[in-house]
């Protein structure tokens, strides 16, 4: 009994071993003689032909906690009326602020923001893929 379940445990290890290899086989054969299709466009309001740019400044490079920090820019390339949104970075990822503006006629924008949070905050804007450099206000 124990050497017929030692076999059927055999046949089913090769013929497992033998799938895995026929698939990758099979999936390195498909995108070999494929190529690889381009991206077309989304639609989405991320999407953009030419990304523009955007610049940031902020009123006050320290705050208290609750101060407001006023954050103005010019962007370029970018539609008047697009919205742009405050972020700041959290560890390793950038999360959305509760601040949001959109581009005025002469391509510029002005945000307000209360800083909660104590310690090096750093800040950008973003509209959609276009992203401004990063400035830094630090929170007593």
């Amino acid at each position: 009994m124990y050497s017929t379940l030692t076999r059927r445990c055999a046949r089913m290890a090769a013929a497992g071993a033998l799938s895995v290899a026929l698939l990758a086989g099979s999936a390195a054969a498909a995108a070999a003689a494929s190529p690889t299709p381009k991206p077309s466009p989304s639609g989405s309001k991320y999407a953009s032909a030419a990304p523009g740019s955007l610049t940031i400044k902020a009123s006050a490079t320290e705050a208290k906690v609750g101060d407001k920090v006023t954050f103005t820019g010019r962007s370029k390339g970018l539609a008047i009326g697009s919205k742009v949104v405050l972020q700041h970075k959290k560890g390793s990822k950038w999360t959305t602020l509760h601040a949001d503006t959109t581009i005025k006629q002469g391509s510029s924008y002005s945000l307000d923001y209360k800083v909660n949070t104590k310690g090096k905050e750093q800040l950008r804007v973003m509209d959609g893929a276009t992203v401004s450099p990063t400035v830094t206000v630090t929170v007593k």
